[in-house]
């Protein structure tokens, strides 16, 4: 079905009037948080001004985008118009190809459970793929959400646009020579090497799937403790998208009209603008060999991948000039992609002041040393405005906060780039953070990592040791043993504890008879318990105890990591009763 093309032009007084009124609209109703559906906390009012995003990551390479704005008039969802009849342009545009709406909506869900405090509305994410790509050019993908066409930015490089020159041997974007933006929500492919989610659960992260790269927007504008209810942390997520302040204004427009009312329509149906922000300039981008974006593009009345008309029917050059002519002239203050950028002076990384014999903590904590490294030319002078990348390999789950494992943060004016903070996970073990030179094929620089079990240093009776239990040989212990760990005094939780019935004070071997545990399948005796972690309080209690037919005095003894010890000694009695108590240092050994 041809897609209905809704293009409009604001230029100049009508373009910042319309912006700047959304943008007091939203700050007047604290719209960041107030849409439709409940969102969480509300934006509070005078918000700071907002600031770009301090990592030097953007998501698109700011790369160019549609400029068009939304209309005047409030959206009146019309989902079922009348066969023949118009569609007034507010319905059209508030209307939403149904997969990609459905895609945003999922990744907001998917994002409230993973990051509640971050607040992310689905229209956010649909305001940020209407400027990038028209939301997938009105809705043109398959039943999986992947775009029927690949959807490519402009070429990186430094002719009109940023410069920046290959990162992924033109995996993504098909262009071994510089980066392009790459899929309805334009990611450049080094930022997507870290940020990119699978969405759909197909068991790839592809950044031409509408739910992939959806999931990814959202986890890419949740970096960090941000709460995008708050106007500040909102800004400062659009801005590092896309460090433009007409672009954070525009895609405030947008999230503030859908905020309004919004519907599905048909794949395919939904209305694309047409203007950019290079002016509506278009330029010819290089296709991936696999599947061009337009098999006719360069031709004469062919049109690109945004509908626009192709400028020449002959490719461009690298630099940007046309094959036997000189090239193309380049805006003031473009750099020259002939002229080394800060990338290609680097020589090596060092380690700027991490400690060599690694970092340590506790699982479940964060670690309290940073990763640092800087970058340096040949003859050692610090080299800033780089990316750096930090990657965590090795088999734990600990990540950078905010739950990467992959960060990329540019050097500052001492040459020196500082990985986020790291927090260790649950599994325990080594692994290590590489720093590599986002662009070159250096040799990186690799930190050791450790996670350590959780300790605890005492462990305490949480119950009556007095108590006494009443069985016969053969029986049950009425109660259960339940203990208290800590460590340095304060309640440890989630620590790992072996329980252990021994055959005396000093002789830790497992006792052959005597009470014992039952295995919960088998229901055989079992006399050593391991796996045991204490709760979010430091207890653990103990599975039920039986007694066979040995009469006597025996002793349970519970360990931890760290020291922790308690001895619980425990009497089976011929005449039916029997004690459990504990016993710091008890000589009792195992009757008979």
């Amino acid at each position: 079905m041809a897609a209905h093309f809704g293009r409009r032009l604001r230029k100049g007084a009508a373009t910042t009037a319309v912006a700047a009124a959304a943008v007091a609209a939203l700050s007047a109703s604290q719209a960041p948080g107030a849409t439709g559906d409940d969102h969480g906390r509300q934006a509070t009012a005078g918000a700071s001004a907002p600031v770009p995003d301090p990592t030097g990551d953007d998501a698109t390479g700011n790369s160019p985008y549609y400029t068009d704005l939304p209309p005047l008039n409030s959206p009146n969802p019309s989902p079922s118009p009348s066969a023949g009849t118009p569609v007034a342009q507010g319905a059209a545009e508030a209307g939403i190809p149904a997969t990609v709406l459905d895609a945003y909506k999922k990744a907001e869900a998917e994002l409230r459970a993973s990051k509640p405090g971050c607040n992310l509305p689905w229209q956010l994410l649909a305001a940020i793929g209407k400027v990038e790509s028209g939301q997938a050019r009105g809705g043109e993908v398959d039943a999986s959400g992947t775009t029927l066409r690949p959807i490519l930015g402009p070429v990186l490089d430094g002719n009109g646009f940023a410069l920046i020159k290959d990162t992924d041997h033109g995996a993504y974007d098909g262009n071994a020579q510089y980066d392009q933006a790459v899929g309805p929500m334009q990611f450049i492919p080094s930022t997507w090497a870290w940020a990119g989610r699978d969405g759909n659960g197909d068991g790839k992260k592809d950044p031409n799937n509408i739910y992939d790269a959806a999931l990814a927007a959202g986890h890419y504008l949740c970096r960090g403790d941000r709460d995008l209810s708050q106007a500040a942390d909102l800004h400062s997520a659009i801005l590092g998208y896309n460090n433009s302040q007409d672009y954070l204004n525009t895609v405030l427009s947008w999230m503030e009209y859908y905020s309004k009312g919004t519907y599905s329509v048909p794949d395919g149906t939904g209305a694309a603008p047409g203007h950019r922000s290079d002016d509506g300039t278009p330029r010819t981008t290089p296709a991936s060999p696999a599947e061009p974006a337009n098999p006719h593009q360069g031709e004469p009345g062919s049109k690109d991948q945004g509908g626009r008309p192709s400028p020449s029917p002959t490719p461009s050059k690298p630099g940007g000039g046309q094959d036997g002519g000189d090239p193309a002239p380049r805006p003031p203050g473009t750099p020259d992609p002939t002229t080394p950028t800060p990338t290609d002076t680097v020589d090596h990384l060092e380690n700027a002041g991490t400690a060599t014999a690694g970092l340590t903590a506790t699982a479940g904590d964060a670690f309290t040393g940073t990763i640092s490294t800087r970058a340096e030319t040949k003859a050692g002078a610090a080299v800033a405005k780089v990316r750096i990348r930090f990657t965590i390999s090795g088999d734990t789950d600990a990540t950078f906060t905010g739950g990467e494992d992959v960060a990329t943060v540019a050097t500052d004016s001492k040459g020196v780039a500082k990985a986020p903070a790291l927090q260790a996970g649950e599994k325990t073990g080594d692994f290590k953070v590489t720093a590599t030179v986002v662009g070159r094929s250096l040799k990186g620089v690799d930190y050791q990592a450790t996670v350590t079990e959780r300790s605890a240093d005492t462990l305490t009776a949480a119950t009556n040791g007095d108590t006494t239990l009443t069985c016969t040989p053969g029986g049950a212990f009425a109660d259960q043993v339940q203990l208290k760990a800590t460590y340095k005094g304060a309640v440890a939780d989630k620590v790992a504890a072996t329980a252990t019935l021994i055959k005396s004070a000093t002789d830790a071997t497992e006792n052959d008879k005597g009470p014992y545990f039952k295995d919960a399948t088998t229901g055989k005796a079992v006399r050593t318990l391991t796996g045991l972690k204490t709760d979010a309080k430091g207890l653990l209690t103990l599975p039920k105890l039986y007694a066979d037919d040995t009469t006597g005095t025996f002793l349970l003894r519970v360990t931890t990591p760290g020291g922790g010890t308690l001895t619980v000694q425990l009497t089976v009695a011929a005449d039916g009763t029997a004690t459990a108590s504990p016993s710091p240092s008890p000589s009792a050994s195992a009757g008979s």
